[in-house]
């Protein structure tokens, strides 16, 4: 099993909890943050076992972005060393979105730049009250990555997106959930209690039907509308003759709760 250097990794009970843990660099993404992001998805998108995801960060900040001072140290190799960088963190992006496994995202503080584009990349987005959301980019010549410019104007429109990118402009969490951006925002000290309770629900819940309603989602946008209904048949017969399809059918004519075991 990996050692994890710049995140924490914990599993139990169905869901596992990645932690950004580098405070001191204000969780910001190095080369290797980058790599272990993309193990740790991995991980998550192999273990039938893992029925929910929580990503959150240590210390005061979520996530400052990118680590400028590598980038900076880099020199004439700063295009070799994000497009390394950028292999691995999208490798990460493309598996926490393609697996079964509902990701949850608490987002504890700053959210900026490659932070920015993680925290929204979530299926359900909780943001501590104190949180704060910018692009950032732009204020050191770059443009984004991370996911930002496919999941962000699908979020809250062309136009927002724009100004965000455009101008950097810092979203409080409560305006960044007026936008469309979050699930909820919930206070400080309650923000790891409020994503374990959803977590725990997502967990118990249908992983099955979680995972064809992540596949439907991801492909609404690049899809015919016959196609889709096409996918949609598909996906809920697929569901309906799972065990635990068939659990939820049986559950609703005893007028009981359901139980949903892997299938």
């Amino acid at each position: 099993m990996h050692q994890y250097k710049t995140l924490l990794w914990e599993q139990a009970n169905g869901i596992a909890t990645i932690t950004l843990n580098r405070p001191d660099s204000a969780n910001s993404l190095n080369l290797e943050m980058a790599r272990e992001l993309m193990l740790a998805a991995m991980r998550c998108d192999e273990d039938e076992n893992i029925r929910a995801v929580i990503i959150t960060a240590s210390g005061k900040m979520f996530c400052a972005g990118g680590d400028v001072m590598s980038f900076q140290n880099a020199g004439d190799d700063i295009g070799l060393l994000l497009k390394e960088i950028t292999a691995y963190l999208h490798s990460a992006n493309a598996r926490f979105a393609r697996m079964s496994a509902p990701l949850i995202v608490a987002v504890n503080g700053t959210a900026a730049g490659a932070g920015f584009s993680l925290a929204i990349s979530g299926d359900l987005v909780l943001a501590a009250d104190n949180a704060k959301f910018t692009m950032a980019y732009t204020g050191i010549g770059a443009s984004p990555d991370g996911s930002s410019t496919h999941f962000l104007p699908r979020l809250i429109g062309l136009r927002r997106a724009q100004e965000l990118m455009l101008t950097n402009r810092v979203l409080s969490a409560e305006e960044a959930l007026d936008w469309g951006m979050l699930t909820k925002v919930v206070k400080a000290d309650e923000l790891l209690t409020e994503a374990q309770t959803l977590a725990r629900k997502m967990a118990d819940g249908p992983s099955l039907a979680h995972g064809e309603i992540k596949s439907l989602l991801l492909s609404s946008y690049a899809n015919t509308l016959e196609t889709q209904l096409e996918l949609e048949s598909r996906g809920i017969a697929k569901c309906m003759n799972s065990s635990q399809g068939k659990e939820g059918l049986k559950a609703f004519k005893e007028k009981r709760k359901p139980t949903f075991n892997p299938s």
